[in-house]
């Protein structure tokens, strides 16, 4: 929708529809101290109270929980911007030039722009929170259904017209699902261990990968199967951990046994400058095969515990 709609922006004649700075500064909003120290107060009595009861297992399922209501409202907030937007598009597509049209113009985007900041206000606070799940688990944080977008790096305080103001929410929203950078595909199975010294083993050469894979590639972002239950658990922890963004290919179950094999394909069409894998099935053996055929370099680590399988 919004580039269609940019496009036909273009057409219009926008002169002397200039819009009024947003009515808020970022003093209106929390402070990203307060909400660090205030939910790093409430996760650390909240696991307390859990900790040594019948409940404690369910410790995790809480915190998910917790995180998850800040990205609730920042995805309302969202909506309200999106609503915003078409009723823009709409008194644009109907302006007339008359006082009343540019009054009720300003007043609409008056209020995208407080819808705006206050969806980055509220994904900053999920951030927060999902550093601190990820401290507590060991797990990076994504909401069962969607995508854990962040819009704070590229937006601007204010918008000086209708065009611009659509035109910066098209890109914004744009660069919030697409990561920028250099593709690096990761890829493996669910491992079982033997020993908790084997599964701590194989943690670290799964990092160890990354990392040297970071030091080749700087500008890295990973690709990923998004399997909360085996190895790209681990590949998003070291993402989350240093700031690497991620791009979640999750399976498509309706498509049967095809489905690891579409996400293979989706996968390879991003052009990931290398392929890191781990011990997993035949779809990733398959998914090898396909990368090497089309010269893409192939970080091998399907030997014992994540290793070289040529060292053995």
């Amino acid at each position: 929708m919004y580039d269609s709609f940019t496009q036909q922006l273009a057409g219009l004649d926008l002169a002397g529809l200039t819009i009024k700075p947003a009515p808020f500064d970022p003093s209106d909003f929390p402070s990203e101290e307060a909400v660090e120290q205030t939910f790093a107060a409430v996760w650390s009595d909240m696991f307390v109270m859990f900790s040594g009861t019948s409940l404690e297992a369910d410790a995790e399922d809480v915190a998910w929980g917790f995180v998850n209501l800040f990205h609730r409202a920042a995805s309302r907030k969202s909506t309200q911007l999106d609503r915003a937007s078409d009723e823009v598009r709409a008194l644009l597509a109907a302006a007339d030039g008359s006082e009343v049209h540019s009054s009720n113009l300003e007043e609409q985007i008056e209020r995208a722009q407080a819808a705006e900041a206050s969806m980055v206000a509220f994904e900053q606070m999920r951030e927060v929170a999902a550093s601190l799940y990820l401290e507590e688990t060991g797990s990076s944080w994504k909401p069962f259904v969607g995508s854990r977008s962040n819009h704070s790096r590229k937006v601007t305080s204010a918008v000086v017209e209708a065009r611009d103001f659509l035109r910066a929410r098209a890109e914004r929203r744009r660069d919030a699902h697409s990561p920028e950078g250099t593709a690096v595909l990761f890829a493996g199975g669910r491992p079982s261990f033997a020993s908790a010294d084997e599964a701590k083993a194989f943690a670290s050469n799964v990092w160890a990968t990354l990392d040297k894979v970071r030091d080749r590639v700087p500008d890295m972002f990973i690709l990923h199967g998004g399997d909360s239950k085996g190895v790209d658990r681990l590949a998003a922890s070291w993402a989350e951990r240093h700031n690497v963004q991620q791009l979640v290919f999750n399976l498509d179950r309706r498509l049967g046994a095809r489905a690891g094999f579409k996400r293979n394909e989706q996968m390879l069409k991003m052009d990931p400058r290398y392929v890191i894998a781990f011990p997993g099935n035949g779809v990733l053996e398959r998914l090898v095969i396909e990368a090497k055929s089309r010269r893409v370099s192939v970080v091998d680590r399907r030997g014992p515990l994540g290793t070289n399988p040529r060292e053995r």
